[in-house]
């Protein structure tokens, strides 16, 4: 076969040419056998009498052109009509409200008591400034001055948006929401580098840590128990920097899950059996995939009787239980003492009678103290972990145990999460937005060096609808799961086996 499809020589069956032989880089006429017009030449995987593939190849280049033609000049947030004017007002306000106000006595009042206080001194400023406002430009500026004192500022509004799921403050003048997984510019701005980093102060002071350019790091969380994380210059280059992930008000069922379309009513039944069985379950999946969340859902189905502890470098799991006690690492002080971490926690729970530790997550060698508490009759403990699949979420979790100073055979390692892990779920966060369960699987056991598993479910791509919606399908492979005769000792194996085939 030569390099364009057909073969050499006459259909005569004669001998191949010589290796040497040049051949006439020209045809003989149009069309002719040797070089077919380039048009009439298919693509691979599609005929040439499909109108619709070439009209498909079209529409992804003119996409490419744009996002290559397009602009970074709509980073930058353009504030106008209403919120400009009342912005404007705020700056003039802010520093004689500021004159006439305590703090302190300030501090104590909540904010509908602090408005009310605020409303009088308002008109007075704003009757020496001589601005005439209407009931609703001045309703907007007490709640952005009130907002400003006791709260945190502009950042009020997007935390009171229950649409927002992530914030992402890029310095004083860019901030970035997540609305149904899609990111998106927020019309927010603040005044200044100086006024951003108050109110990250604001932020971790409230949890008892510190920011500052000698602990230019911190992981807090606010009071409803969104995470934030904070970065300040000279780590920053553009300023502090505030990532908040938001949590829905209310509590995420597995039930929520399939009416969200993120699995099918039979995966929600296993994985509710699977709560309720206590299976030693690892939630893997990658940044925003919604791990926590999933975590959040299976705790509905632990039994109320059961005494549950919860061990995070910043406290966001909300179980749903009535006996759960959450505990939270402590980071070094200024003269780099007192470190508490989640390693020294998990060793520590062992001795509060729990009957499952669950971690928010495992980045290191707290992985074998774990599987340790899985193997000594914590049955049902939890955790969470960044990975792209099962398997390679295996792979993590022998490299942590091996980052710590645990003198362990390879093998010895992989047969202890095998002993130890139940289930994997892997969550993933697709292009559309969409968070979907991909793959339930089964951690059987090894075989040699490798640690088996089986699939138990998983998500296939099918298409993509027109406005960019991924279409797959939730697949059960049939197969009679290995974990049933735990099952079995609750009564839930005929359920069990009936949701899995």
């Amino acid at each position: 076969m030569s390099a364009f499809g057909k073969r050499n020589g006459t259909g005569g069956g004669g001998q191949r040419p010589a290796f040497g032989v040049a051949r006439p880089m020209h045809s003989p006429e149009p069309g002719g056998a040797q070089f077919p017009p380039i048009e009439s030449v298919p693509l691979p995987g599609a005929g040439s009498s499909d109108p619709s593939s070439s009209v498909a190849a079209g529409d992804a280049m003119a996409r490419l052109n744009d996002r290559q033609q397009g602009s970074g000049d709509a980073a930058s947030p353009k504030i106008e009509g209403f919120e400009a004017s009342v912005h404007k007002i705020k700056e003039q306000v802010l520093p004689r409200l500021l004159e006439r106000v305590d703090p302190e006595a300030a501090a104590t009042l909540s904010k509908d008591e602090l408005a009310e206080e605020f409303r009088p001194i308002i008109g007075e400023v704003l009757a020496e400034l001589k601005i005439n406002l209407n009931r609703r430009e001045q309703f907007a500026l007490e709640k952005v001055l009130v907002d400003e004192l006791l709260g945190l500022g502009p950042l009020e509004e997007l935390l009171s948006d229950p649409d927002v799921s992530d914030i992402m403050v890029n310095g004083p003048e860019q901030t970035f929401i997540e609305k149904k997984g899609k990111l998106q510019l927020a019309q927010i701005q603040f005044r200044d580098e100086q006024h951003l980093f108050q109110i990250a102060q604001r932020i971790v002071n409230k949890v008892g840590r510190r920011v500052d350019q000698t602990t230019p790091l911190a992981d807090a969380r606010l009071p409803d128990g969104s995470r934030v994380n904070v970065i300040v210059p000279p780590l920053s280059l553009r300023g502090t920097a505030i990532s908040i992930r938001k949590f829905s008000a209310k509590p995420i069922t597995l039930d929520m899950y399939v009416g969200f379309g993120s699995m099918s009513p039979k995966m929600a039944t296993a994985l509710k059996i699977a709560g309720a069985c206590r299976f030693n379950i690892v939630i893997s999946g990658g940044t925003g995939s919604g791990k926590t969340t999933m975590l959040n859902a299976l705790s509905k189905m632990i039994d109320p009787g059961e005494r549950v502890l919860t061990i995070e470098d910043a406290a966001e799991l909300r179980l749903q239980q009535p006996h759960w006690l959450p505990l939270e690492t402590r980071p070094p002080n200024l003269e780099g003492q007192g470190e508490i971490t989640i390693r020294d926690l998990v060793k520590n729970s062992l001795r509060m009678r729990p009957d499952r530790i669950i971690l928010g997550e495992i980045r290191g060698s707290e992985c074998f103290d774990l599987l340790s508490a899985m193997n000594t009759g914590h049955d049902g403990s939890m955790c969470t972990l960044h990975s792209n699949s099962p398997r390679e979420c295996l792979g993590r979790m022998e490299n942590m145990v091996m980052m710590g100073d645990i003198k362990m055979p390879k093998e010895a390692i992989s047969r202890q999460i095998a002993d130890s892990v139940d289930l994997i779920i892997q969550v993933k966060r697709l292009r559309d937005g969409s968070r979907r369960v991909t793959n339930i699987t089964e951690v059987i056991g090894m075989e040699g060096p490798v640690i088996v598993t089986q699939e138990l479910f998983k998500f296939e791509y099918l298409d993509e609808s027109a406005d960019g919606k991924i279409i797959g399908e939730y697949r059960s492979m049939g197969l009679r799961p290995y974990t049933l005769d735990k099952a079995k000792q609750y009564g839930f194996d005929q359920p069990f086996l009936e949701a899995c085939l």
